[in-house]
């Protein structure tokens, strides 16, 4: 027989409810005031499910479900025609929760960004409640004072002079930002023109090892993937300035005309740095603009320890920087800077009459929406202002300073365990790579360790992974280095929040082994778990 729950209906008919069916009593529509008491309600739910608070790491790091069985867990589509209960849309929102990712949990690490700092929360809670734009003045007069204020101290912090800036939906927009800077500085032209008519065809560098986002940032600009080239890196996945310097030599002596250099602080997998000085001696003496993706890295500039990282670069034309990344403001948080003030609004400027009206009653120099893309643009600035309101300096340094200790830990953990395998007896970052090899894979030397034999550990990882996620204990990446002969290895991204110990790091480990020593290998390769 059905119980009845808190609010008075029966499982069964909240079920027969969720799933669109109309053999349950109607609920009784919520009139206006009724309406807002599902905020005081979903504070509760996300306590109770795990999402904040003590029950946190009482849960697991996610209950997976496959997607055919997901669906008939809960109902997708949205067919509904009157309007739910109060209990019924909590009862929604419980679902949903239960088969989501803890990503405040102690031990997802499956990205390089994990839980929430609690003042961004909050940040972002009153943003969304206050639910305006970021265009004008007058309808953010806070939020664009905020937004100023963000930019000047990230000008400050890497050392950009009188620069400008402006706060993105991501890390590649932001990416994308610099490219359309650069692109029309170096021919400004291009904007009433198109790059179809340029003279020469522009070329994009970037190393081997860089984000994704260069390469759908050429073709979404219309510059082309045959104008894109990656240059080599090093072992440690850092680019090579020399080899930087003859591709841009071959360029030119294609006819092409190179305009555009990404290099990279904080690699995605490997946590790399490029060397900023020397790359930027190299655009210099070619006139090229010098971009820097720090959406990762650029976290480090909050140290004193570890902001020498990021020597040099202050000789960028551009940089980004994602704090929603290691630092843990909630997404999204993308903070581009640019060096030549007034560029952004004149590369971008439609100069929209219906909205930026020249003749307003206060300084027009704080509508700022004609420099962005965007005509509506959330106010993101706001979480990262708030955090360091809270925080201050030298709380966020301690945040950082933290994560770095916790790689460091990890790092030696691991070098001392027997059975895991670095990839680098170094790291720059707080990215620590490595694999596991089962007691069960273990040879005497390494001229045992065949073609055959990598292969067979580049599956265990993948299984290894499998099996964690599946159990709901660890959320941990894997990713292989196509380029530089290496399969699949563990990708593990130590950030701020939760803030990380060194027996939250032990558990990584254990419980890696623990999977990987009940594996057992079949015929045909594949692997299955011991009874």
């Amino acid at each position: 027989m059905a119980t009845d729950n808190r609010n008075g209906e029966s499982d069964q008919q909240i079920q027969l409810q969720i799933n669109g069916h109309t053999s349950a009593p109607k609920p009784t529509p919520l009139n206006a005031e009724d309406e807002w008491t599902i905020l005081e309600r979903v504070f509760r739910v996300l306590a109770d499910e795990g999402y904040y608070g003590p029950t946190t790491h009482q849960k697991p790091v996610v209950t997976f479900v496959y997607p055919e069985d997901l669906k008939k867990l809960i109902h997708f589509p949205m067919d509904e025609q009157t309007p739910s209960s109060a209990s019924t849309v909590e009862r929604i929102v419980r679902q949903v929760l239960q088969y989501s990712v803890r990503t405040g949990h102690n031990h997802f690490h499956n990205q390089l960004f994990a839980g929430v700092d609690p003042y961004g929360l909050t940040g972002s809670w009153i943003t969304e409640a206050l639910n305006t734009s970021q265009y004008t003045f007058e309808v953010g007069p806070t939020f664009t004072l905020i937004e100023d204020a963000v930019i000047d101290k990230c000008l400050r912090l890497f050392d950009f002079g009188d620069g400008d800036g402006i706060l993105c939906p991501g890390g590649s927009m932001s990416n994308m930002y610099a490219m359309v800077a650069a692109r029309y500085r170096t021919v400004p032209d291009v904007k009433r023109i198109g790059v179809i008519n340029l003279p020469e065809p522009l070329v994009v560098f970037t190393s081997e090892d860089a984000h994704y986002s260069i390469t759908k940032g050429v073709h979404w600009l219309g510059i082309g993937l045959n104008n894109l080239v990656k240059v080599k890196s090093d072992h440690r996945g850092c680019m090579i300035p020399e080899e930087l310097d003859l591709a841009i030599q071959t360029v030119l002596a294609s006819g092409r005309k190179p305009f555009f250099v990404n290099a990279t602080a904080g690699t995605t997998v490997l946590g790399a740095f490029d060397d900023f000085n020397r790359i930027a001696d190299v655009c210099e003496r070619y006139g090229i603009w010098l971009h820097v993706d720090a959406c990762l890295g650029g976290t480090a500039i909050l140290s004193r320890r570890h902001k020498h990282l990021l020597s040099g670069i202050n000789r960028a034309h551009s940089l980004a920087w994602n704090p929603h990344k290691t630092l843990g403001a909630p997404l999204q948080c993308s903070i581009f800077l640019i060096k030549e003030r007034g560029l952004l609004h004149e590369c971008n400027a439609a100069k929209a009459d219906y909205l930026f009206q020249q003749d307003k009653f206060y300084d027009i120099s704080y509508d700022t929406g004609d420099k962005s893309v965007q005509c509506g643009r959330k106010v993101d600035a706001f979480k990262f202002w708030l955090m360091y309101k809270a925080r201050g300096s030298d709380g966020l340094e301690a945040l950082v300073d933290n994560a770095f200790a916790c790689a460091h830990s990890l790092h030696e953990q691991l070098r001392n365990r027997t059975g895991f395998r670095l990839v680098l007896e170094e790291f720059q970052y707080t990215n620590i790579s490595f694999w596991y090899v089962p007691s069960w894979m273990r040879v005497v030397g390494p001229e045992q360790e065949t073609s055959d034999w990598w292969q067979r550990l580049y599956s265990v990882t993948a299984d290894i992974k499998e099996q964690l996620v599946k159990r709901g204990t660890v959320l941990v990446g894997y990713v292989p280095l196509l380029h530089k002969g290496i399969g699949n290895f563990f990708r593990m991204v130590v950030t701020c929040h939760p803030r990380p110990t060194p027996e939250t790091m032990q558990y990584i480990i254990d419980e890696i082994e623990r999977v990987g020593e009940e594996l057992m290998p079949q015929k045909g390769g594949s692997f299955s778990r011991k009874c």
